[in-house]
């Protein structure tokens, strides 16, 4: 029986040194060539209230807050599987000007609108009741819509696209707009 236990232990030694020793196949390395560039250039670059909201009116761009608190696990996971997203982060960083808030700091102040608020306030002024919430605002700052809780990638693209092509003052939902593949021309506006 110990003859038996000391050989599957050699086994199982031998079995792990060749397998952490092996060159990763192919598949392994162009996935992980993917990975690197994929970090490389899906980078969302936050800015602060206020200079985001300068930046926007200066580029004539559409803006995205992203409300936040450090426990919120939802808020991390919107981080890594959609911001980090090749397609959303290329959208980000063309289309709109993106501002991240702590919603809970005490220790910050933004200008708004002619008033001072904390973020606190601020999270409350944009009525954000739970997190993550994102907040969509047109170059003059104000306010579009908001849109509470993790979105996936797939849908998120289209939400920054029907923001984009303003679908919604054309009086279409984003219901519709999904539909129509990302469309919101009508027969009337072509």
């Amino acid at each position: 029986m110990k003859k038996i236990l000391m050989m599957l232990f050699s086994v199982t030694v031998i079995f792990y040194f060749v397998n952490c020793s092996a060159e990763p196949d192919a598949k392994e390395q162009a996935e992980k060539k993917l990975d690197k560039q994929t970090e490389q250039t899906a980078k969302v670059t936050w800015l602060g209230f206020n200079e985001g909201l300068k930046k926007a009116a200066k580029e004539k761009k559409n803006i995205l807050v992203d409300f936040y608190t450090d426990w919120c696990h939802w808020c991390k996971v919107l981080d890594e599987k959609t911001f980090k997203d090749p397609q959303v982060s290329k959208k980000l960083a063309d289309r709109f000007i993106t501002i991240r808030i702590n919603a809970e700091s005490t220790t910050e102040s933004v200008q708004y609108k002619g008033n001072t608020f904390s973020n606190i306030e601020l999270t409350q002024a944009f009525r954000v009741t739970g997190f993550p919430s994102l907040g969509f605002l047109n170059a003059d700052g104000d306010v579009i819509t908001l849109v509470p809780g993790f979105v996936p990638p797939e849908t998120f693209i289209y939400i920054l696209d029907y923001i984009d092509k303003e679908c919604y003052k054309k009086q279409m939902s984003f219901e519709e707009f999904m539909k129509k593949k990302g469309e919101c021309e009508t027969q009337e506006s072509k």
